[in-house]
Order: structure tokens, then C-alpha cells, then sequence
């Protein structure tokens, strides 16, 4: 569909193994000279992020030598490539803060950047598949390390980012050190983007901006450069600094906490557009006031920039940025680099989207059973049901009275979600409300869909916050206690995937999970106790849900399941155990009074190999 474009960078980063190694390097090496300048306020962020990447070497060594990688493993190092691309800006942006000519709100905004970019980092290394890869035992625990220490970070980032700066001494007091200004590039927006706008002149002023400027940033330098080198930069013109090769993104269109492209941008009450899923991390962390401007933010509504989208769009667009579905001008593309014609079939779903919307309630059913049916059958069928514009009308449907309408509609749009693709097409049609309304208020059916849907839509990072703040939690937690068997589990793998994201762990608290979970390790009758576990090993390690899980007495229930459970519980059992009990001497004696030791002894025996070293871990501690 026209302006529908997935949105990727400039040019395709190298995720070869010895590429990154070259990377890794790079960012400790680089880091040396900053770390000499005893002035900068971020001088131990700096210095903790490098030191965690140094210790990818011995990883990607290993990667390296394991040989060629398959499709799943050059997946997972992109995204650690692009992690580590983002952490090596930081660093220089941070190396170059000078707090004395600086705003506190501009500190606020690269300590934020640090969670960010901390959190990347963790996901990436969590995404490689290191049994696949024969990593060896001792470096897949060297890995574990790291991702503890980056989750940890990632908590106290989200802990400091919510408190307020009040001047450069204070921050230097609480940091250690500090650098160059993020200076944020979304000036024109500051009064054009308002909610209230007229589209008209908002189109006119940002061409104009995008038509006239010569200060347009470089995906890898972003807002790096200094005054007197953009001073350079506009007076040489922006043809001659630029490479042959490099896309230039206007800076209108990056978002002023990520410095990346925008694909979902949004309004906040003062008028300033973010990314959403950025904004809504820094909401979540507590925070009540703009990131630009730093002035308090009257609601914390976050309206869709529509404008600026289309405009985003139009630019990816006459910049030839390629369509990732393959298709082009009535041919799709094979997996073999061959294209087929598609035209009659493109005809044919086209028809079946006009139907969507007919009078007749008949035709519309007919319609969507059909899409909902075409939409299971193949990936090529997901893509050219997207690109006739199905979405938009199947999220219109969803909060329709029709419960067959309603149920052909959800999981037509979940059958669409399973192409990665279509997964941020999903997200910007607005979907997320009106599927949560299904899962709370729909047919069982439908419901079971919805959550699953939600499942699909949240193996992408940044969907996860959305999804979480959008209120699909409790509506979740309702169906993983009251639903039919299979919306239970759908509910606790939904529920399992947005509870990786440390925000939605308090959210999936104050909605009530741990009394359902519990329930579901104790009630005989229930064959959910593996999914249980799961999902209380994620949130064992927030320390709302830890003191939730104590106080349900969660404690006798996992030390009888050390004792009776099959060996994947025993593991998951000893694993959150460790959690609650590390640095807690009231649960270590709790566990203690409960002759926790006994079966733990026998787990090092007889247990997984992860059982052993979770048990192991937890007698140590006992012995204390």
C-alpha cells in the first residue's frame, strides 16, 4: 500500500562476528582518552557501559570461530550490531557533555539514553542462540553475568532517571561526570505540532524546513557535532560533507530522545514530538515533564502525529527506501531472489477489502471469513492482504457489535501479525486499544485471539511498552484466571513476553498475577504449574513482585515443588528461590526452617545442568 514503508537505516550494518569484534574494540579503545578527562559528569556510566562490552569479546571470538551462520544467528547479532552502534554515539555524546554550558534537562535526556541503550544491549545478547552456536559453558556464564549487570543497570537508570536535576553540581554530586549537550532538533516542531494545529500549515512550515536545510544529521553522527562544527557544516553546505553514500535523515524526523528515525511519531501536551515507544519508556520511568523543554507535562496523553508520519513516509519514499515485504509493482519476490507475478491475486484480495466495508452485514462477514482464512495459508497472502489496506479496515471491525465480524476480524489481524512487517503496520493503525477492548469484553473466542495477538505483536521490544501502558495487562491477568484452557495459556505467554520488560512487571503486580499464579501451582486439577513458573522467574528479580511473591507464601509451595516437581519445575523453583534469597537473610531463614537444604542437595545430584547451578548458588547462600 502506498506511504505504507518499513523504515530502515541508511545503509545495512556488517553483524559479522569479526566486524563486531573490529566494533567492540573500537568502543574500548575510544574510550580511553575520554576516561582521562576528569571533568565529565558521566565518567562512570561511561566507563561501567564500556567495561560490560569489553567482556563480548570472548563471545564473539568464539561466534567467529564456530563458522558460517545461519538465518537465526545473523538475526540476533543485527540487532547486537546495531546495540553496539548506538552505544558507541552515546559514549561520544556523553564523553562531550560540558555541564558548565549545558541545560540539567539535556543531562536528564543522556541518562536516559543510557537506559536505553543499556536495555539493547541486554535483549540483543538474550536473542543469540548459543547452544546453536556451541558457545562454550564457560563463556554462556560469562554472557549471564553480563545481562544481570545490564538488567540491574537498566533498573537504576530507571530508579535515577525519575528523580529531577536541579543544577550541574548537584548532578555532578549523584554522577561522577558529564559531557557535551544533546541539543534536541525538533525546533520546528515546538509550535507547529501542537494538537490543536491547522495540517495545512504544519505540511507547509516542515517541507520548507526539510526543502531549505543544510544541517540535516547523518544517521551515525546525529546531534554529536559541536556549535562551531555545525557552524562548518552550514556554511560549506551540506553537498560537500556528505558522503556519496550516506542517507541524510532530516532532523525533523528524529526523535529527540533517540536520535533515530520516528516511525510511530506522537504529540505530548507541550507540543513536542517523540517516538512513542521512547516517550512512553520515559513516562514510565516516573518522569512528568518534557524531555525537550523540561516543562511539566499537563496530561500524560500521547496524541498520534499523523502530519509528520505522512511526511516521514513521502521522504522514505522519494528516497527510494525499499519495501521490506519484496513487493513491487504487481511481482513478488521469492526467497530464491526470483519475483512471480501477483497481479490477479492482488486483484482478487483488493475486491475482498472493499467488501469489508459494504452495507450489506452478510458480504461483510463472507468477506472477512475469507481474509481470515487467506491470512493462515501463507506469508505471501499476509503480504498482500497489508498492502490492499486490509488492516486499518480490520482494526475498525474489532469494535464492531457482530461477534462473528468481531472474531474474524482479531484473528485475521493476528494470522496478518505472524509476518514481521506487519507488525509495526498493526501498531500504527491504532490497533492495541481496540484489541484490548476485545480481550476484555469479546466472545471467548475472541478473546483467546486477542491475547494472542497481543503475544505476537509484543516479540518486538519497543511494542512491549505500548502494549503495557495501554491497560491489556489486567484484562490478561482477568483471562489467565477466568478464561478457558487455551485462553490461559495464551494469557501466560502473552503476559510471560510483556513482564521481560521491567515496566510491565509493577503493572502485571497491582493487576493481581501473583494470586493468580499461585493458584495455579497449588490447584491439583491445573496443568499450568510450567507456565506459572515461568512467569515468576521473569518477575522475581522486580522488587514489587518479589515482596508480592513473599507475602502470597509463595515460599513453602516452590520448596514442595523442589521435593515433588518434575525436573523443568525443579529448575524454575530453585531459579526463583535464588531470586527471593540472594542478599535476604528473613527468606534465607524461611527457607532454612523449611528443610530447604535437603532437596536442594539432591537437585546438584540429579537435577538439570542449569538446576545444579541454581542449587548450588542457593546452598551457598544457606550456608552463610
Amino acid at each position: 500500500m502506498a506511504g505504507q514503508v518499513v523504515f530502515v537505516q541508511a545503509a545495512a550494518c556488517d553483524a559479522s562476528p569479526a566486524s563486531l569484534l573490529c566494533l567492540v574494540q573500537a568502543i574500548v579503545s575510544g574510550n580511553v582518552s575520554a576516561a582521562a578527562d576528569g571533568n565529565v559528569v558521566f565518567k562512570k556510566d561511561c566507563t561501567d557501559l564500556v567495561r560490560r562490552i569489553a567482556l563480548f569479546t570472548h563471545l564473539l571470538e568464539e561466534i567467529r570461530d564456530s563458522g558460517p551462520s545461519d538465518h537465526g544467528s545473523s538475526s540476533s547479532l543485527a540487532d547486537l550490531a546495531v546495540a553496539l552502534r548506538d552505544a558507541k554515539r552515546l559514549l561520544s555524546v556523553a564523553s562531550a557533555y560540558d555541564s558548565d554550558n549545558s541545560s540539567d534537562g539535556a543531562a536528564k535526556r543522556i541518562s536516559f539514553q543510557f537506559q536505553c541503550v543499556t536495555w539493547k544491549l541486554e535483549k540483543a545478547l538474550g536473542k543469540i542462540p548459543y547452544d546453536q552456536l556451541e558457545i562454550s559453558e564457560e563463556v554462556q556464564e560469562q554472557v549471564s553475568l553480563v545481562r544481570a549487570q545490564l538488567r540491574r543497570a537498566i533498573e537504576r537508570y530507571g530508579s535515577f532517571n525519575s528523580r529531577k536535576f536541579s543544577n550541574a553540581q548537584l548532578l555532578e554530586k549523584e554522577c561522577g561526570s558529564m559531557n557535551h549537550e544533546i541539543s534536541a532538533k525538533l525546533d520546528s516542531l515546538s509550535a507547529n505540532c501542537g494538537p490543536k494545529i491547522h495540517a495545512a500549515d504544519e505540511v507547509t512550515k516542515i517541507l520548507e524546513t526539510v526543502k531549505n536545510s543544510s544541517t540535516s544529521s547523518e544517521v551515525c553522527l546525529s546531534n554529536e557535532i559541536d556549535s562551531k562544527q555545525h557552524e562548518n557544516v552550514t556554511a560549506k553546505g551540506a553537498k560537500e560533507i556528505k558522503k556519496p553514500d550516506t542517507l541524510v535523515i532530516p532532523d525533523d524526523f528524529l526523535c529527540p530522545i533517540s536520535l533515530e528515525l520516528m516511525r510511530d511519531p506522537v504529540i505530548v501536551a507541550t507540543g513536542q514530538t517523540y517516538e512513542r515507544s521512547y516517550i512512553q519508556r520515559w513516562i514510565d520511568c516516573g518522569n512528568v515533564t518534557c524531555p525537550k523543554t523540561q516543562q511539566k507535562l499537563e496530561n500524560l496523553t500521547l496524541t498520534p502525529n499523523y502530519v509528520l508520519r505522512s511526511l516521514i513516509n513521502q521522504w522514505c519514499a522519494e528516497h527510494n527506501i525499499e519495501q521490506s515485504s519484496g513487493l513491487a509493482n504487481g511481482r513478488l519476490k521469492r526467497s530464491d531472489g526470483s519475483f512471480r507475478d501477483v497481479t490477479g491475486d492482488m486483484a482478487a484480495i483488493q475486491a475482498l477489502v472493499c467488501k469489508l466495508s459494504s452495507r450489506c452485514l452478510e458480504e461483510r462477514r463472507a468477506a472477512v471469513a475469507e481474509i481470515r482464512s487467506l491470512s493462515k495459508r501463507s506469508t505471501d497472502n499476509r503480504i498482500l492482504i497489508a498492502d490492499a489496506g486490509a488492516i486499518a479496515v480490520l482494526v475498525n471491525l474489532l469494535t464492531t457489535d457482530d461477534v462473528a465480524l468481531q472474531e474474524h476480524a482479531v484473528t485475521s489481524i493476528l494470522n496478518l501479525s505472524i509476518f514481521e512487517n506487519n507488525k509495526s503496520l498493526i501498531m500504527l493503525a491504532g490497533a492495541i486499544p481496540s484489541i484490548v477492548q476485545v480481550l476484555r469484553v469479546g466472545s471467548m473466542e475472541a478473546r483467546e485471539n486477542a491475547a494472542a495477538t497481543l503475544f505476537s505483536l509484543s516479540l518486538a521490544d519497543e511494542n512491549k511498552i505500548i502494549i503495557g501502558a495501554s491497560g491489556a495487562i489486567p484484562a490478561l491477568v482477568d483471562l489467565l484466571q477466568h478464561g478457558s484452557t487455551r485462553g490461559k495459556k495464551d494469557a501466560a505467554t502473552a503476559l510471560f513476553n510483556l513482564c521481560i520488560y521491567q515496566g510491565n512487571k509493577g503493572r502485571a503486580v497491582r493487576a493481581g498475577i501473583i494470586t493468580a499464579l499461585l493458584k495455579m501451582l497449588t490447584d491439583s486439577r491445573n496443568s499450568m504449574v510450567d507456565e506459572a513458573l515461568t512467569i515468576l522467574s521473569v518477575l522475581a528479580n522486580n522488587h514489587d513482585a518479589k515482596a508480592a511473591i513473599v507475602k502470597a507464601g509463595t515460599i513453602p509451595v516452590l520448596i514442595d515443588l523442589l521435593r515433588t516437581g518434575l525436573p523443568r519445575n525443579k529448575e524454575n523453583a530453585a531459579a526463583i528461590l535464588l531470586s527471593l534469597c540472594k542478599r535476604d537473610t528473613k527468606n534465607l531463614a524461611c527457607m532454612i526452617r523449611l528443610g530447604a537444604a535437603t532437596p536442594l542437595t539432591e537437585l546438584t545430584k540429579n537435577g538439570t545442568e542449569r538446576a545444579k547451578r541454581k542449587a548450588t548458588s542457593l546452598l551457598e547462600h544457606l550456608r552463610i
